[in-house]
């Protein structure tokens, strides 16, 4: 960033006086860390604020992004993919019959408060989300292991800290994507004594083991984290810290990207894509696909119980018109409710065809050929599936007129939103899911089985012969026969339609060219651990 003269003298005479540098309010010192690199505070803008700041509490990505700097999971992803690698346990073993799995643990590691981390503190963490029996507060938990403690479906059967450095955990059957699930940002560890002390204000006020402590939050505005001088890792992190600021429309967070005001931007507008690519000044990063974009029905609201109402909507939705219009050829067509790029993934099945015909047929056999009045949900801020989210329930609400459906769109505050799908009370809604994990039960069981209403299964769908297929498909260890499992799944939960899957998008995001180290994942958030600024 340009500095005037008089603030580059005033920093040069403070510096022969006192021999320590300045900075400005928003950027870093130029300093030179242990690392090597300048140290530099980084501004990340997007489109809404975070939720919440306890990774357990929350499952929106504007939460996660931030929650990524500030805690640590036992094992974690690759830096640009899937593939598990060790964190806060440096190894771990897993038993033949894969219903043990032990961890050895780092040691020397200080949470933030200065409290140790060792096998104890995992447990703690793991007690205190698989007894609360609150599926709206944790509703990762349940989702990604069958329910809490004395559930019948519920996987982790105990876990136990065998000495200081070593942890175990068994299971009440194998669990195929178990070490998958632990590196999820929801399974972060969180200091036990700060969580205990605080209670529900623990989310105000996080403690990790991460890279960066969290500072302030300002509410709609900027979140700060910064600098762990006692990071585990030696020479880390390279950034002094960051700010995460909001600026809701998206053309708005790429002036500001521009002006330099900001250093770092998700959200942006396809259209604005040649605007960063011909700007010697910015540079432009796609994230990869791993997500999916939909218009959901709540299964158990009329007329939306009836299949052959959501079939028809099904039919009056052209989605390669949306991508078209609002994603700039950075989307595909979606018909699945998880991505090509996840293993298991059904291309045999044909997608619901765009036919006004087909859609008129099907209301009448539901008695409903006169069309009737609904509401549409549509979410408040952009996302990585969407970024146009308003401007696409637009288009859907021009479609369904054409059948005499007449949708009120409706929309609420991020957090407000969120809340209200997940009780239940929307009749129809937009949202979408970047998968955690890269696995298909991520998507599949998380977002649409039986056990996981009330927490992530938004349309409230239940299909007992879907549910056996997933439960099996968790169990088994055959790769070849997971996948054989949850294709058998797809075609059902395509003939029922509880969603309209849209679009599987590319976000994109724009940065300035001095930013170097950061590589999007395909999860939505990575941590800025070894990012750095020239």
């Amino acid at each position: 960033m340009k500095k005037s003269l008089w603030y580059v003298f005033a920093c040069l005479l403070a510096f022969s006086l006192v021999l320590s540098g300045c900075s400005s309010s928003n950027s870093g010192s130029g300093e030179k860390g242990g690392s090597g690199e300048k140290e530099y505070t980084l501004i990340y803008g997007r489109g809404g604020d975070s939720t919440a700041l306890d990774p357990a509490v929350t499952t929106e990505g504007e939460s996660f992004i931030v929650t990524e700097q500030i805690f640590e999971n036992l094992v974690t992803y690759g830096k640009d993919n899937t593939e598990i690698e060790p964190s806060l346990a440096k190894s771990w073993e897993i038993s033949p019959d894969a219903l043990t799995y032990t961890f050895t643990l780092n040691e020397g590691i200080k949470f933030h408060d200065g409290t140790d981390f060792n096998a104890e503190a995992v447990v703690k963490n793991f007690q205190r989300w698989a007894k609360s029996k609150d599926e709206a507060k944790f509703a990762y938990y349940p989702s990604m292991f069958g329910g809490f403690e004395g559930d019948e479906g519920h996987v982790i059967k105990e876990v136990k800290a065998v000495d200081e450095k070593t942890v175990e955990f068994t299971l009440t059957r194998p669990q195929a994507p178990f070490l998958k699930n632990l590196a999820m940002s929801p399974f972060a560890i969180a200091s036990p004594t700060a969580f205990e002390k605080d209670g529900d204000n623990f989310t105000k006020n996080p403690v990790g083991t991460g890279p960066f402590k969290f500072k302030s939050w300002k509410k709609n505005d900027t979140i700060e984290v910064v600098k762990n001088d006692k990071y585990w890792k030696k020479g880390l992190p390279k950034l002094a810290g960051v700010k995460f600021k909001v600026i809701k429309d998206n053309s708005a967070r790429l002036n500001a990207v521009i002006k330099g005001e900001i250093d770092l931007m998700d959200g942006l507008n396809p259209s604005d894509m040649p605007k960063v690519k011909e700007d010697s000044k910015l540079q432009l990063f796609e994230r990869p696909s791993m997500n999916v974009g939909y218009f959901g029905f709540n299964t158990e609201k009329e007329p939306f119980n009836k299949k052959e109402v959501r079939q028809a909507i099904s039919h009056l939705i052209n989605k390669q018109d949306i991508i078209t219009n609002f994603f700039e050829g950075t989307a595909e067509p979606a018909k699945n409710p998880m991505p090509p790029s996840v293993s298991g993934y059904n291309d045999d099945i044909q997608d619901y065809e765009y036919s006004v015909e087909k859609a008129k047929e099907l209301l009448k056999k539901a008695g409903l050929e006169k069309g009737f009045k609904m509401d549409l949900w549509a979410m408040p801020v952009p996302r990585p599936y969407m970024p146009s989210g308003q401007k696409v329930a637009e288009a859907i609400q021009a479609s369904l007129k054409q059948v005499n459906i007449d949708a009120k769109i409706v929309t609420f505050e991020w957090g407000t939103y969120l809340e209200k799908v997940q009780a239940g009370e929307a009749p129809t809604f937009m949202l979408g899911w970047t998968g955690d994990n890269g696995d298909a039960d991520n998507f599949l069981y998380t977002l649409l089985d039986k056990d996981t209403i009330g927490s992530n299964n938004y349309a409230r769908y239940s299909n007992e012969k879907v549910h056996k297929l997933l439960v099996e498909a968790q169990s088994t260890a055959d790769e070849n026969k997971r996948n054989e499992l949850y294709q058998q799944a797809q075609v059902l939960i395509h003939e029922d339609a509880p969603w309209v899957p849209l679009v599987h998008s590319k976000p994109q995001l724009a940065g300035s060219s001095s930013i170097k180290g950061f590589v999007p994942h395909p999860t939505g958030s990575q941590s800025f651990v070894d990012v750095s600024v020239d």
